[in-house]
């Protein structure tokens, strides 16, 4: 298998924020100047229609279903790719194992509310098989909310997850960025969920491994 640094984005429950966190860190990633696609294997595109709206504008979105990702992030790194997002569908266990299977780091995102902690448990079943490096990202965390954050830890480190610790806050300019094919830090710049985005990349780069860029004016 070539050397393509890969972050899949996996969660078996809807609503989660997957897709929002995939655009997001791929868009983070072309601003780093990197050369980012983003596959997405959810069969309701969502990416993709995200990739859509947002015309030329990198990142890429490509699509293709769960047995074809090894070929579509060949196609990718044959057209000048440096990093991978794959966004992946909620209860899809196949499309999971396919992501997880070319994944570096797997980033987990889930609210911190009972119902999807208990969904994480599908989750952590196909990790402790994968042995792959994976995080459980809170996301949509409300203000004030240490101890529902503290009690979520808990839970999930009790499933035999780890936990990382950047977290995305209940922020409006995630929902109105999606919708125009932006992201958080093209509309409001100096926000919350521009800054929680700039952190959980820089994070996450740390975790994979990636091509040193030239430096500048070279």
């Amino acid at each position: 298998m070539l050397f393509m640094p890969t972050i899949a984005i996996v969660s078996q429950k809807g609503g989660s924020g997957k897709t929002t966190m995939a655009l997001h860190l791929a868009t983070s990633a072309v601003y780093a100047g990197r050369e980012t696609r983003v596959i997405d294997i959810d069969p309701q595109a969502t990416s993709a229609t995200w990739g859509d709206w947002r015309g030329d504008f990198k990142p890429e979105v490509m699509t293709c279903p769960p047995v074809r990702l090894f070929s579509t992030i060949e196609k990718a790194r044959r057209g000048g790719a440096e990093l991978i997002v794959i966004d992946t569908p909620p209860h899809g266990d196949t499309a999971s194992r396919e992501a997880v299977r070319v994944a570096d780091l797997v980033l987990i995102p889930t609210r911190a509310r009972a119902f999807d902690l208990h969904a994480l448990e599908a989750t952590a079943g196909l990790m402790s098989y994968a042995r792959k490096p994976a995080f459980v990202v809170f996301n949509a965390v409300p203000a004030r909310a240490t101890r529902m954050i503290e009690e979520a830890t808990k839970a999930a480190e009790a499933m035999g997850l780890q936990v990382c610790p950047i977290q995305f806050g209940e922020r409006a300019a995630f929902h109105r960025s999606s919708g125009t094919g932006e992201v958080a830090a093209e509309i409001e710049p100096d926000g919350k969920a521009a800054g929680e985005v700039d952190a959980l990349w820089k994070w996450a780069s740390g975790h994979i491994t990636l091509k040193q860029l030239p430096a500048r004016g070279a």
